[in-house]
């Protein structure tokens, strides 16, 4: 109604006088409806109208015949389909499928066609009568006369399950034909697929999978095997993708893996040709198809896991253990760093940087680097290589960081790092007296990565010693400008001392040596400039540290500088003013102890090429008898020439760095048994142990029975108290 009086009021009324549908109607239009459904379902277009025939439907429906409509519909599909399946039973082989799947592709056209011309049925009398809408009631029909006919139902599965095989065994099939897989899909419910079709489907592929993998084991290599089962895998999956149901792929992907797979990992691991060999040959990409394939199982990990650190630790403890290799300790540890490298590197790109490979690889070579007691002596030797190299420009900067970076990746692994610490202050003093220390920056940044691992203490003593040099370089500025020379230009020797801190550096028993004269002379002259200023303190000469560089003039009027130790220079300047010395005219003027003495004479006379005095008789060996002259004849081809002396037993000399480890040992112990039993003052003695080798740990391990030794040690000291294994702390 409108409040416009301008407009009229009106209503809507129905007609006075109702429609009357003849009584025939009904039955005229479906007959008409039947005619253009059947030629529907027969796939015959030809001469339909469908125009008229969706009038007709939509008058049905619009009149109240939707009952009929839906009724008779389901009576003319159910015939047609009968019709159907007896074509499809007479069909033959593999007639069978491809007849089923054209009759199939007709019905399912056709429904789609029906669905549109009764559409008015389908949306009212459907719902309100709660009868089956035309889409589903098709796909009813076809289960029930068609699937569910009883020749059908017993050749279907075995018929798709034989074309499947057929295409396993690499026979090309027409795809179409397996696709009616997906037709099951859509008219069976999820409890029939399964039933019907995809349990007998995965029990076959598990037979058939079985088989061959029994078969390929046999006559394949690991490789070969591998690329085999990539390969079933891909084409199980795309067979999944085009005819089974999405549920169905992980299923059939599961079996291909449980039977080719997981039955077979660890033969496959173990073969000649698997992962031992994979590893040894570097074919990273066959040992990540292994590593791919075998991480879809259960355990298949853990296999490769397990075999690659029982192959690392072997291996590993063949290379530290083995007698070649220690005779050159810089070549071994230059090997383990490959290795690590290289295990490195198959972790990262070949097992997806796997934690649990990282912790295997570290465990292995934690393992057997301690195997070899002179491990941490060979890591500190490597260390000294690389300095000492890249000081005579073998190596840059960048280079000298990459390694040293490495090698602090092996200090880790090792148990015992304080004995390093002992060989490595050892080397550093040796490089910074010899003036071999690649750069003070390459010293410090590596006493930096030293202090992040094992903390302040660790590397107070390596720091104090490069602060004495620059110290010492200071001190010889200061006293060469007291004397009013210069250092560079003066007349006589010139000195360059170097002022240690005797509690900082590694010290050993001084070899006495008494200095010719004029070298005597200007080290009284520093002594008295040096007490001067530092009255409180004592100088001792550690002459064995120290070098000279002289200038010799043989027979023939030729120079050379030799670059010489303190020692062999009061040897040679012996022969300054005589010809012929006996080895007790020497050891008599010189007063070096007789041991060294000879090491000393033998370096001169009796190495090839560095020989620039003659003994008689000439041999290997050092008498008190033998006399040495200068040796007229010598030659080279350089003018500075660099003699080395012979070094001392190298076992005395790791026996006195292994002593004095033990006993710096004791006071370590001892302070962290302190240090705990002041913050806990009662524990037991397990607690005890444990608690000290924790503090210990970025040291060394201690064998808990040296502990213990040591709690006793406190408790006879009176520092701790035994109340029935209960250690108390007395303050």
């Amino acid at each position: 109604m409108s409040d416009d009086p301008r407009k009229s009021n009106f209503s809507i009324q129905p007609f006075k006088n109702p429609v009357i549908l003849d009584p025939g109607y009904a039955d005229k239009t479906w007959k008409t409806l039947e005619h253009g459904i059947r030629n529907i379902l027969n796939d015959n277009y030809d001469g339909l109208s469908f125009e008229v025939l969706h009038r007709n439907a939509y008058n049905m429906a619009l009149h109240g015949f939707g009952e009929k409509l839906h009724s008779g519909l389901a009576t003319t599909v159910t015939t047609h389909l009968q019709e159907v399946s007896a074509s499809i039973e007479a069909a033959r082989d593999d007639q069978f499928l491809e007849e089923l799947n054209r009759r199939w592709s007709e019905h399912d056209k056709a429904l789609t066609v029906i669905r549109d011309l009764l559409a008015l049925m389908d949306t009212t009398n459907v719902s309100e009568s709660h009868k089956t809408p035309v889409l589903r009631l098709g796909l009813d029909l076809w289960r029930d006369n068609v699937i569910h006919s009883k020749e059908i139902e017993a050749r279907l599965p075995h018929a798709l399950l034989r074309i499947i095989q057929r295409e396993r065994m690499g026979e090309v099939i027409i795809r179409d034909s397996v696709k009616n897989t997906k037709m099951l899909m859509r008219i069976l419910e999820p409890s029939l697929y399964e039933k019907d079709f995809e349990k007998p489907f995965l029990d076959d592929s598990a037979i058939f999978y079985a088989g061959e993998s029994r078969v390929l084991i046999e006559c394949c290599d690991c490789r070969e095997y591998l690329k085999m089962v990539e390969r079933r895998l891909g084409e199980e999956k795309e067979r999944a993708s085009h005819y089974l149901a999405d549920r169905t792929e992980p299923k059939i992907l599961g079996i291909v893996e449980e039977e080719m797979i997981a039955k077979h990992m660890r033969r496959l691991v173990h073969m000649d040709s698997g992962l031992v060999s994979m590893l040894l040959r570097h074919e990273y990409e066959d040992l990540g198809r292994l590593y791919s394939l075998l991480r879809r199982c259960t355990g298949g990990v853990s296999t490769i896991r397990d075999l690659m650190t029982s192959h690392l630790r072997e291996t590993g403890q063949q290379l530290v253990t083995d007698a070649g290799s220690s005779r050159n300790p810089v070549d071994l540890v230059r090997r383990l760093l490959d290795k690590k490298d290289k295990y490195d590197k198959i972790v990262t790109g070949v097992f997806g940087d796997d934690k649990t490979f990282q912790t295997a690889v570290s465990t292995s070579f934690e393992y057997f680097i301690n195997l070899n007691s002179r491990s941490p002596k060979f890591i500190s030797l490597y260390v000294d290589d690389t300095l000492r190299k890249a000081s005579e420009g073998a190596g840059g900067k960048d280079d000298v960081e990459i390694v040293l970076h490495k090698v602090m990746t092996l200090f880790r692994y090792l148990q015992e790092k304080d004995v390093f610490e002992k060989y490595h202050r050892q080397n550093l003093a040796n490089r910074l007296l010899s003036g071999r220390a690649v750069s003070d920056d390459a010293e410090r940044n590596l006493i930096v990565k030293l202090k992040v691992e094992c903390g302040h203490n660790y590397t107070s003593k390596l720091e104090e010693m490069l602060t004495d040099i620059k110290f010492s370089q200071d001190i010889m500025r200061g006293f060469y400008a007291s004397q009013g020379v210069d250092e560079e230009a003066g007349e006589g020797p010139t000195l360059a001392a170097q002022v240690l801190t005797s509690a900082i550096w590694p010290t050993r028993p001084s070899t006495a040596c008494k200095l010719p004269d004029e070298i005597h002379d200007v080290c009284e002259k520093f002594r008295a400039y040096y007490l001067g200023s530092h009255a409180c303190r004592k100088l001792t000469w550690q002459t064995d540290l120290g070098t000279a560089d002289v200038v010799v003039t043989v027979g023939n009027g030729q120079k050379h500088g030799l670059n010489v130790s303190t020692c062999q220079m009061c040897v040679l300047v012996l022969f300054n003013s005589a010809d012929r010395l006996s080895c007790k005219d020497i050891q008599q003027a010189t007063a070096i102890p007789l041991p060294d003495l000879k090491r000393c004479l033998w370096s001169l006379a009796c190495v090839p090429d560095m020989n620039v005095l003659c003994k008689n008789p000439m041999n290997n060996d050092i008498a008190e008898d033998d006399v040495f002259c200068v040796n007229d004849n010598f030659t080279s081809n350089l003018f500075q020439v660099k003699i080395d002396t012979a070094a001392a037993e190298e076992e005395s000399e790791q026996q006195e760095i292994r002593e004095k480890v033990e006993e710096a040992r004791k006071y370590q112990i001892d302070a962290a048994i302190i240090r705990v039993m002041k913050a806990q003052r009662v524990l037991n003695l397990n607690s005890l142990v444990t608690e000290v080798a924790k503090q210990l740990q970025p040291r060394v391990l201690p064998d808990p029975a040296v502990i213990k030794k040591r709690i006793e040690s406190l408790i006879e000291r009176e520092y701790l108290e035994d109340n029935r294994n209960q250690y108390q702390y007395i303050a």
